[in-house]
């Protein structure tokens, strides 16, 4: 179960995007680009997947960047 910004597997990242209705937009390697609309402007996220690892903070702050949703609502 993810904490704040640790432990964030691409499934449960995928999870969170697909609650704000972001969508597969193609696949590059081992990179998953999702596009969404949030507040009124469309937003693309780039979520890699390696395996059942976690994401590394770093990563997942450009994630929560990227998608627009705000940080509280990730982390909550």
């Amino acid at each position: 179960m993810p904490r704040g910004i640790n432990n964030w597997s691409f499934q449960d990242v995928k999870r969170f995007i697909s609650d704000y209705n972001f969508r597969l937009s193609h696949v590059e390697g081992s990179h998953y680009f999702y596009v969404g609309t949030v507040n009124g402007k469309v937003h693309q996220i780039c979520v890699p997947f390696h395996s059942n690892k976690a994401i590394h903070p770093k990563t997942m702050k450009s994630i929560i960047n990227q998608s627009g949703v705000d940080i509280k609502k990730w982390i909550s």
